[in-house]
């Protein structure tokens, strides 16, 4: 946790606003999000990011990067490329 990511919001290949904040969660060995809970419930993603205006929004690694342009380093950073 603590790695600071650009999320690109959208669909598919399609991502007109990328924002920037910082993971705060990992929810991968949560049951839900593995098995995905289906029967007509919103999707389960597997990362929770503060984004840096407030909000708080939840992402799967294939709508996540690493920001370069404010990287962070430390014992603390998470790298969701590594599951």
């Amino acid at each position: 946790m603590g790695s600071r990511v650009v999320v690109r919001t959208g669909t598919g290949s399609e991502h007109p606003h990328p924002v920037r904040g910082v993971v705060i969660e990992d929810y991968a060995d949560e049951p839900a999000v593995r098995d995905q809970l289906g029967g007509g419930r919103a999707p389960v993603r597997r990362w929770a990011i503060v984004l840096d205006d407030g909000p708080l929004v939840f992402a799967d690694d294939g709508d996540l990067e690493l920001d370069a342009e404010h990287p962070t380093a430390g014992p603390g950073d998470f790298d969701f490329r590594r599951g």
